[in-house]
């Protein structure tokens, strides 16, 4: 069977589910740009800033105080593979957000990480529900490589835009660029319409 032919069977077998180009794995690919950074949680901050009423800075205690959910989603590497019926705990988007008290005119989110990775994201995809910042999956802590201790999850998304080891959200009135946009990924990138490159 060729490799179209084994990617149609899997269309035919998950419909809508599995969006076109990519191929199911039961695996999790480890990729990101540089090395795994090194976190001190009595150091670690998630901040944010730009078009706030005032810059919020959450220590990790005071995020993990903050409601907690358990989601399911599946998620899509602009890499081709797609992984099932993920299971995450963390904190709704939304409840960290709405901490920022942002101004009406921001409209889109510059992502920032550890190690120096960012990307960009609308306020409207971003604030959605089942987005959060997980530091959960089935069951178990992140694994550095994966993006412990905190890491975006944007489901509806290509992947990159779930970033790892994030530290900050930096409210923008206008949309910037993040790093893989830079290289030519694509600005909003929805794996439905295969918005992998521009």
């Amino acid at each position: 069977m060729s490799l179209f032919q084994r990617r149609q069977a899997q269309h035919d077998e998950y419909g809508d589910r599995l969006p076109p180009g990519q191929k199911l794995t039961d695996g999790w690919p480890v990729l990101h740009y540089g090395g795994v950074p090194k976190t001190d949680l009595a150091d670690w901050r998630l901040e944010m800033a730009g078009l706030v009423e005032e810059p919020v800075a959450l220590t990790w205690d005071e995020l993990m105080a903050l409601p907690q959910v358990t989601v399911t989603n599946d998620i899509h590497c602009v890499t081709t593979w797609s992984k099932f019926d993920n299971v995450w705990t963390g904190v709704p988007v939304a409840e960290v957000v709405k901490r920022a008290r942002i101004k009406p005119e921001a409209k889109h989110v510059m992502v920032h990480s550890y190690g120096g990775y960012t990307t960009n994201i609308s306020l409207e995809d971003l604030d959605r529900e089942g987005n959060l910042f997980a530091h959960t999956h089935n069951g178990e802590p992140l694994a550095k490589e994966h993006g412990w201790p905190l890491r975006l999850v944007v489901p509806h998304l290509y992947f990159w835009k779930s970033a790892k080891w994030v530290r900050g959200l930096v409210f923008l009135p206008e949309e910037q660029p993040g790093f893989w946009e830079m290289y030519g990924y694509h600005i909003r990138g929805d794996p439905w319409k295969e918005e992998r490159y521009s």
